[in-house]
């Protein structure tokens, strides 16, 4: 099977766009896949976005976090298919909430789950962008995806993962992924 992790980032916030409902035009930067079968990264610019949508096509499963609401919503303004309808999805963000009853952050997940976060913010790629830093875009995209797969992949092995509430408790969510 070919778990396919993914994310993006854009060239543009939504308040640069004239608001979230206006997701197809923030513009995809960088998007990054991490393939299981294959057990490498791909990074993709905008200029190769039908690469991407064609990776994330060949996928058993395709697995990120807001990809129904966010990433698909970026990357649609770059194919005529409706993404939500033709991946096989799995978006940790969507479970996690239905489990929880909380929209969560990836990095709250990762940090109470894992002990590590996020080394950067999405804004900060937009910043990187208009500074032509692609580099660290792809770096910190690539961090995303690793993070997403490594969350993923301790809620397939024990069924749980974490987040602190806000007494700072650390709180259990059930997971029922499989593969």
């Amino acid at each position: 099977m070919d778990i396919v992790y993914f994310d993006l980032e854009t060239q543009r916030t939504s308040g640069d766009v004239g608001g979230w409902s206006n997701k197809h035009a923030m513009g995809m930067s960088v998007g990054v896949t991490y393939s299981t079968r294959d057990a490498r990264y791909e990074i993709f610019g905008e200029k190769q976005a039908d690469a991407l949508v064609s990776r994330l096509q060949r996928a058993d499963l395709v697995v990120g976090f807001n990809l129904l609401n966010f990433d698909y919503d970026v990357l649609m303004a770059y194919t005529i298919l409706d993404l939500r309808a033709a991946l096989p999805t799995l978006d940790l963000l969507v479970d996690i909430e239905k489990s929880s009853g909380r929209r969560l952050a990836l990095d709250a997940v990762a940090t109470a789950t894992l002990g590590v976060g996020k080394t950067a913010e999405s804004l900060d790629a937009v910043r990187w962008w208009r500074e032509g830093r692609m580099l660290d875009i792809a770096r910190y995209c690539c961090f995303d995806v690793k993070v997403t797969r490594m969350v993923h992949e301790h809620g397939l092995r024990h069924g749980e993962v974490f987040y602190v509430d806000r007494f700072g408790q650390r709180q259990r969510i059930p997971t029922r992924w499989t593969t």
